[in-house]
């Protein structure tokens, strides 16, 4: 699937990104991303979108945007229409596409996950629905032995056999061998690049494997940049981002993006569960990684066995601000006004009576769904129910995070009126597989729920179900 480049795209397009073709250079005096927040935020205030700015009536809007960004320097950017309908075509040559955060297609695990903070474009190559299949990244050092390459080939291949997508950043070393063991044996793999996705993209080799759909390629940077140790310290967290678990295979101490990405995840993100390679010559690195909250990796040999390391849960503040979840309506991030409906963003909520409301996002787990659309192209709906339906009272909250709780047990009870998994949860309630687990788990304790293996899935106890 390549997606079409969308009006508001080519308006952010055009204040934010270089438009490099070839050896050119770099256009002057483009929108910062935290410049670009600020705008984006502005006008939706104003109800108007990034492609307003490119009507002919434009004038005005330019002007009520005075106060955030420049008039004049908006202008100028917005006036290199010619040299970006070059830079597309350039683009289209090599089957690269474009989208921004304010398209459908946006990967809605990074809109969920960073929210605002999500990078506002992406450029890639080969099938972007990969990119919600979530799954199991690798990462690594670049300079290590051929014990380790040999390691991470065989995880690879073992994440290919459990049809789960191997999520790493293409960079030599652990990266690499990771992606090369997963599409050998015959699995996909989303590439996160930090630099040159254009020569890698037009690679003989990775051009196959793009055209048949095992592999995709995406940069928040332009496509023709060179490497940057800032930009490879930023995409470390798209990897994690784009997956449901992690895992380090070798990483330097107190030094290096693995090192740091890594130290993130623990102490501030916790987007997924963080691993480290417990085997073989283990390193000062992995070892204060494991003092910090990663779990030694339980070295899998199965299917079975790989796919339990996706239901740890990691303990994550309910109502943390650092966590990006869009919990409640308006929370979740968007780069357009709530009209017109062509490119309205805000997904359909889950409403249940008295309680904050949550929104449902496209389904986006690597597992058919029953009874559900198709999770690449539609919205998980969740039917209203009325007021009787709702769980057993509970007692009256004491705290903020017992009153948020207290509306998400009631939004999961009219949910797993039949069996579903977490990432079905998680998928519904547009949050992290993470936190839909930690909560997953809590209703567990409770005696709330339980979870059954035919078919596989949580459900309300039985003896729930028609209180």
């Amino acid at each position: 699937m390549t997606p079409a480049l969308s009006p508001n795209t080519q308006a952010i397009l055009l204040l934010t990104a270089p438009l490099i073709a070839g050896r050119g250079a770099s256009s002057p005096d483009l929108l910062s991303p935290g410049e670009y927040k600020r705008l984006a935020r502005h006008l939706r205030e104003m109800q108007r979108q990034p492609a307003d700015l490119l009507s002919t009536d434009a004038a005005e809007l330019l002007r009520a945007c005075q106060p955030v960004i420049d008039e004049m320097r908006l202008q100028r950017l917005l006036g290199r229409g010619f040299l970006l309908s070059q830079v597309i075509e350039h683009w289209k040559a090599r089957a690269i596409w474009v989208i921004s955060r304010a398209d459908a297609e946006y990967p809605r695990r990074l809109k969920v996950r960073f929210r605002e903070d999500a990078p506002a474009m992406l450029y890639g190559c080969g099938d972007i629905s990969l990119l919600e299949t979530g799954g199991l990244a690798v990462v690594g050092s670049r300079h290590v032995d051929d014990t380790l390459i040999d390691y991470t080939m065989t995880v690879g291949r073992l994440a290919a056999r459990a049809r789960r997508t191997l999520v790493s950043g293409g960079a030599k070393g652990i990266d690499q061998a990771a992606m090369r063991g997963a599409l050998e044996a015959g699995g996909k793999v989303s590439g996160v690049l930090a630099d040159s996705l254009e020569k890698t993209a037009m690679n003989r080799e990775h051009r196959n494997l793009l055209i048949d759909g095992q592999l995709v390629l995406i940069s928040p940077y332009d496509p023709s940049a060179g490497f940057n140790v800032g930009n490879a310290m930023q995409r470390n967290k798209l990897i994690y981002a784009l997956a449901d678990a992690s895992l380090v295979v070798s990483s330097d101490l107190n030094k290096g993006g693995t090192w740091a990405g890594a130290i993130e995840q623990l102490d501030k993100l916790k987007l997924v569960p963080v691993y480290v390679r417990s085997t073989g010559v283990l390193s000062a690195g992995l070892d204060a990684l494991r003092s910090k909250g990663a779990i030694p990796w339980p070295n899998p040999q199965d299917v079975d066995a790989f796919e339990a390391v996706f239901d740890v849960a990691i303990p994550t503040p309910l109502a943390s601000p650092q966590s990006g979840l869009a919990l409640f309506p308006g929370d979740g991030p968007s780069d357009i006004a709530p009209t017109p409906p062509a490119f309205k963003e805000t997904p359909p909520v889950i409403e249940a009576p008295s309680r904050p409301a949550m929104p449902s996002v496209s389904t986006r787990n690597d597992e058919p769904v029953e009874h559900a659309p198709d999770p690449v192209s539609s919205v998980a709906q969740v039917p209203k129910a009325e007021p009787e339906a709702v769980s057993p009272v509970v007692k009256a909250a004491s705290t903020p995070a017992d009153t948020l709780f207290a509306a998400v047990r009631n939004v999961i009870h009219l949910l797993l009126k039949a069996p579903m998994k977490d990432a079905e949860v998680a998928a519904a309630l547009d949050v992290s597989n993470v936190q839909a687990k930690a909560w997953l788990q809590r209703l567990v304790d409770e005696g709330v729920i339980e979870k059954q293996k035919k078919p596989a899935g949580y459900i309300v106890k039985q003896s729930s179900l028609f209180e």
